[in-house]
């Protein structure tokens, strides 16, 4: 082999391992991706409407799933310090869906939503003018190691997780 193509050679084998190492998305079963933060910078704004009002957006809160099919799911915190106390005891977050999904059970139609867990350990969705849909139980999960303030995580049981640090809902299509 000659010197420069081991040069070459370096340089692709190097390439690979950086490739190989590189954090990427997860995937799920049957071809499902779990979206982290990096991926929602492109597929979120920065601000969102909600009751009346425009709030800025937490990116690096935020995950989702882009489905086998190409249809997704994002969720992202969102700055809810402008609106009223009984608001933000429900709206923590921006739930953007592109399919029909079950929720603890409830079906939730394409569309846009707020939600929030709250307390009692539920879980709240709303539309966008703030009006409550459903409420459904939430769960804990005191096995997580690294939790954060919103992410989502396949389900052992099937479908997906949105979590709350440690408080979680499952949903699927």
């Amino acid at each position: 082999m000659h010197l420069h193509n081991i040069g070459k050679f370096a340089a692709l084998a190097g390439f690979a391992l950086a490739i190989a190492v590189t954090p990427a998305r997860i995937s799920a079963q049957g071809g499902d991706t779990i979206l982290k933060p990096a991926d929602m910078q492109k597929l979120l704004a920065p601000a969102v409407y909600y009751k009346g009002q425009s709030a800025p957006t937490q990116l690096r809160n935020s995950g989702g799933v882009k489905f086998a099919d190409g249809s997704y799911v994002l969720a992202t915190l969102v700055d809810t310090s402008g609106y009223s106390s009984d608001v933000q005891a429900k709206y923590q977050a921006y739930f953007i869906t592109e399919s029909a999904l079950k929720i603890g059970g409830h079906d939730l139609p394409a569309g846009i939503y707020g939600v929030g867990f709250i307390s009692g350990d539920k879980f709240i969705v709303t539309d966008v003018g703030a009006h409550d849909l459903f409420t459904v139980d939430s769960a804990t999960d005191q096995a997580m190691k690294r939790p954060t303030p919103l992410q989502v995580a396949t389900d052992p049981g099937g479908g997906f997780r949105l979590y709350s640090g440690r408080r979680f809902v499952t949903f699927n299509k």
